[in-house]
């Protein structure tokens, strides 16, 4: 009987596999034969199991084994570098090698290329203590110091004071369901601040439910989580148990140049050089390999830190907010999709009309402060000194955009559809709402389509990768198109969800765009931002303006073909977005 083919050979046309499989020549290995070697010569063939396994190891230890079926040897082939792994036979094993030109003939095959793409991100995902640093990939329950030390919600404050001087510490965890923090913040700013008496019950003033993270999250999550939530300590657990509380200053000591560092700065309003201390802290997250969209969940914290800053220095220079407000940003930064700083992109929502000076001012010191922090002003003008209307006024603007929109008017607007509360105590949750009841017009989300469409990928004749001049710019032609194609799935699918990734899986989940598309899509999107990202940090290393445009022939030949893939999905969701909208190409 005989053998299935293996994938991605079982997705070719038969005659294409059969042809590929005749360029292959069998070869035995014996217990034990390494046929790979982690940091030797470049791969020169790829391989395929037939019977027997190999084993993937890393410094001596075994990662993964791969049977009949698997292929092996194509990350060093499509990069050019040394193997990750060593591949070493674990008993006696028959193979076929391939030579490299029958490999690339076959990635002329979108089925093909896309499976050793995914092979690759595979591969990697085995050697997460490899991908980043030590110290970032470091759980943080290494730095707990001690068992937590907890009160009963009925001790007075005052007997938590005294608690938190003899034990030395800056938290205490209080006991109940769910569980509560008090810290002497808490104590500073709820008790003393507000002239409450020593016999105050704990209870009262703590922070219930507090946020807790399994022990074993890396570091680097730990600290994202800390600056999005604005805390400075973090309860850890294993199982249900806490195990500790780490804090803001243990984590300053393990890491000086880590994110909390630069967040110490802008809690100090230290701006002068805020901009390039954000361009070396993503330079040595990326170099660490540090996934470059979660650089940009990092960066965000810190920018949405600093605005928060500037507002309540705002609001000490000017006095109490006369109304409540909201301070937002939409765009990139709306997503959390920034990783070098760029352009702002703000507004402001009021409870009410008027109070134009007091907010007028309030706008332009924040502005100011963005723009003195090295956060250049917006050229179109979206900023908070501009657009500034009550919370009904926005509500009326965005519902004209979403009844009747203007094609050109709707492609200016559609970063209003990313907006992110920053700042304030007014509740976008109205303006939020709906959003999301008139994306269920039909002209709307035809009119959201059609931008979507916009910004083609550049693809010629043959489905050959179209250069300008040499240059490819990823963001008019890979990373904008695929942010419109998520948001217009997440409309679809009445997902609040804004960053770009989430929006994806969101519109697979309800229907929106298929499940394997949705996932093209994804791993499409972040090798682009990578790749833009890579580009700009070499342009800041050589003195150089960072932009979007990179020389295509300059890529290795795994970014080329990566690429290709990712036009490929593009092309493939702008086309059956335009077919279900019945829009013309």
């Amino acid at each position: 009987m005989e053998r299935p083919l293996p994938p991605p050979l079982d997705a070719l046309p038969e005659e294409a596999a059969r042809a590929f499989l005749a360029r292959g020549e069998e070869v035995v290995a014996e217990e034990g034969e390494v046929l790979l070697e982690a940091q030797g010569p470049p791969a020169t063939h790829l391989y395929l199991v037939l019977e027997g396994e190999v084993a993937l190891e890393e410094e001596g230890e075994e990662v993964e084994r791969l049977g009949p079926g698997s292929f092996f040897g194509y990350p060093s082939l499509l990069s050019g570098a040394s193997p990750v792994f060593t591949v070493r036979a674990r008993g006696k094993t028959r193979l076929l090698r391939f030579p490299k030109e029958a490999f690339e003939a076959l990635l002329a095959y979108p089925e093909a290329a896309r499976f050793f793409g995914r092979g690759v991100a595979e591969r990697l995902r085995l050697r997460p203590e490899r991908v980043l640093e030590p110290g970032l990939a470091r759980p943080v329950g290494e730095l707990v110091q001690r068992p937590p030390v907890f009160v009963d919600p009925t001790a007075s404050v005052e007997e938590a004071a005294r608690r938190m001087r003899e034990e030395g510490i800056s938290s205490l965890l209080v006991r109940g369901e769910p569980l509560g923090i008090l810290t002497d913040r808490d104590l500073r700013n709820r008790v003393l601040a507000e002239g409450l008496p020593p016999s105050t019950p704990v209870g009262q003033v703590a922070t219930r439910p507090t946020f807790t993270l399994p022990a074993d999250t890396p570091l680097l999550e730990a600290v994202a989580a800390m600056l999005e939530r604005r805390i400075h300590h973090l309860p850890l657990t294993r199982g249900e148990e806490v195990v500790g509380v780490v804090t803001h200053t243990d984590l300053l000591a393990h890491q000086a140049q880590s994110p909390l560092a630069l967040l110490r700065r802008v809690e100090r309003l230290e701006l002068a050089r805020y901009g390039e201390e954000v361009a070396r802290l993503v330079a040595g997250l990326f170099q660490a390999g540090v996934p470059a969209l979660e650089i940009g969940r990092v960066v965000a914290g810190l920018n949405d830190a600093l605005i928060r800053r500037l507002l309540q220095e705002a609001e000490r220079t000017l006095g109490p907010p006369p109304v409540p407000y909201a301070f937002f940003v939409f765009g990139s930064e709306g997503r959390k999709e920034q990783a070098l700083l760029t352009d702002q992109d703000n507004a402001l929502a009021l409870a009410e009309e008027g109070h134009e000076a007091y907010f007028q001012a309030l706008a332009e010191r924040v502005v100011e402060g963005l723009v003195a922090a090295g956060i250049p002003p917006c050229p179109g003008g979206y900023m908070a000194t501009r657009w500034r209307l009550s919370l009904a006024r926005w509500q009326e603007v965005f519902a004209r955009w979403m009844e009747a929109p203007e094609p050109q008017a709707l492609l200016d607007a559609q970063i209003f559809f990313d907006l992110r509360p920053v700042g304030g105590s007014l509740s976008l949750a109205a303006l939020e709402r709906l959003i999301q009841e008139k994306a269920k017009a039909g002209v709307f989300l035809y009119h959201l389509a059609q931008a979507a469409l916009a910004f083609r990928p550049p693809l010629g004749l043959f489905g050959r990768v179209r250069t300008e001049e040499g240059f490819i710019d990823l963001k008019r032609h890979a990373l904008a198109p695929i942010v419109s194609l998520a948001r217009v799935y997440a409309l679809m699918a009445g997902s609040p969800a804004r960053r770009t990734p989430e929006r994806l899986k969101q519109g697979a989940e309800k229907g929106a765009v298929s499940l394997e598309l949705a996932e093209r899509l994804e791993e499409a999107y972040a090798f682009f931002f990578h790749l833009r990202l890579k580009a700009q940090l070499q342009a800041l290393k050589e003195g150089r303006p960072p932009g979007n445009r990179v020389v295509y022939k300059a890529l290795s030949p795994l970014e080329r073909r990566r690429a290709l893939e990712g036009f490929r999905a593009i092309l493939e969701a702008q086309e059956a977005l335009a077919l279900r909208f019945q829009i013309r190409l």
